[in-house]
């Protein structure tokens, strides 16, 4: 048994006022107490003087990404070894910014899909949520990974093969995007009928399906389709972001789908924008900062609305998606409206759920994975803390400080 304590502690829902005494057996929460706990005569404690925190879950990350310019037109053509050396670097730096579980959301030809299945002899790393290759159309947004298809019959052997190599989720390409040349992200890519396909056949092979959406057509039919998240869900337009109905919030709400608006840009690299987002900027008459002021406000309008959100960052596709940078994601949502709280729980408890890990990952509770973060500062006070991690606990035992 070993005890971890700080006055300040958020326990994936709330802030606990009282702070938080986690006690730590073979990997796993024993019990969470008050700070002022006696603790047992034989119980070694480490006290922390910021605040203590259920590791954060990126719910949208590319290991297969170096965090570079361009980093998503590399992936075709590195070697099995060289793949492997980015992902491991992926995971070094989203560990030591305290991101204890990741989702992968797009790899090439199962590659992470196969370390997850190796992760108890890589070392200590973030636990590993894997897709393989996003399903897309034919020289479709990321096409390159190696998951283009077209008609049912190839949506069929999309399904079957991701379900024998045990993927936790399937991705599915519902709009272009802005880093594949020659893809629209104004569009959709698949029939109305061949994405409610695809739905119903995952659902029937106990998958769920999160569907990269940007423009509000996407947005639109993967709610018709019945997905179970939309990543991006920009609901684009030629002229800004979040230009949608009343009644697609509602409904977006209503299907109960997990949201990752993938927030989330280090504003000194925005004085310089990466060339993708550059391109995309100009095309709808943007400077950055207003670019960023859309997507916050939407983001509040859609947790108004009661729209389920989730934190991911689409990390690794450029240095302003860097792995180990999540805490941007949440500091987007506490501008928009969210409180830090609510924020914070996109990030660990509600993140979890959307990985399908709920019943072990994102709180400070009793049964739970003992995965910690504890920042620098109190970050009830402030959302800046979290840019400030002092010490990160993967399964009881620290792997930074």
């Amino acid at each position: 048994m070993h005890a971890f304590r700080a006055r300040s502690a958020f326990d994936g829902a709330s802030f606990l006022t009282a702070g938080a005494t986690v006690f730590v057996q073979d990997g796993s929460i024993a019990g969470v107490e008050p700070y002022g706990y006696p603790l047992p005569a034989d119980c070694p404690v480490t006290e922390f003087g910021g605040t203590l925190l259920p590791g954060l879950i990126d719910v949208h990350t590319h290991l297969v990404g170096d965090s570079g310019p361009g980093a998503l037109d590399r992936v075709a053509g590195y070697s099995d070894a060289e793949i492997d050396d980015v992902i491991t670097r992926a995971l070094r730096d989203q560990l030591r910014a305290g991101v204890t579980t990741v989702r992968d959301l797009g790899d090439r030809r199962f590659c992470v899909v196969d370390r997850r299945d190796r992760q108890p002899a890589a070392g200590p790393e973030p636990a590993i949520v894997a897709s393989g290759p996003p399903v897309t159309s034919p020289a479709g947004h990321c096409h390159y990974m190696g998951g283009e298809v077209t008609g049912t019959d190839e949506i069929i052997a999309a399904v079957a093969e991701r379900a024998e190599r045990g993927v936790d989720v399937i991705k599915v390409m519902a709009s272009g995007g802005v880093t594949t040349p020659g893809t629209d992200v104004m569009l959709t890519q698949f029939s109305t009928a061949d994405l409610r396909f695809l739905v119903d056949r995952a659902h029937a092979a106990g998958l769920g399906v999160t569907a990269h959406a940007h423009g509000t057509p996407a947005v639109e039919q993967a709610v018709a389709a019945g997905v179970d998240g939309i990543e991006h869900c920009s609901c684009m337009d030629e002229t800004g972001f979040g230009r949608v109905s009343d009644e697609t919030v509602a409904a977006l709400a209503a299907s109960g789908a997990a949201v990752c608006p993938t927030l989330g840009l280090d504003t000194e690299l925005l004085k310089k924008p990466p060339l993708y987002l550059q391109k995309m900027l100009d095309m709808l008459g943007l400077t950055a900062e207003e670019m960023l002021q859309q997507r916050c406000e939407f983001a509040g309008r859609l947790h108004q609305a009661g729209v389920r959100l989730v934190s991911g960052l689409d990390s690794g596709i450029a240095p302003t998606k860097r792995h180990g940078a999540l805490a941007y994601s949440v500091a987007e949502l506490v501008a928009g409206g969210l409180t830090i709280a609510e924020a914070l729980a996109t990030a660990t408890s509600g993140a979890a759920a959307a990985c399908g890990v709920g019943g072990r990952k994102g709180r400070l509770a009793a049964g739970h994975d003992a995965d910690l973060l504890a920042v620098d500062g109190d970050l009830e006070a402030g959302i800046s803390a979290l840019h400030r991690p002092e010490s990160v606990v993967l399964g009881g035992v620290p792997v930074s400080r």
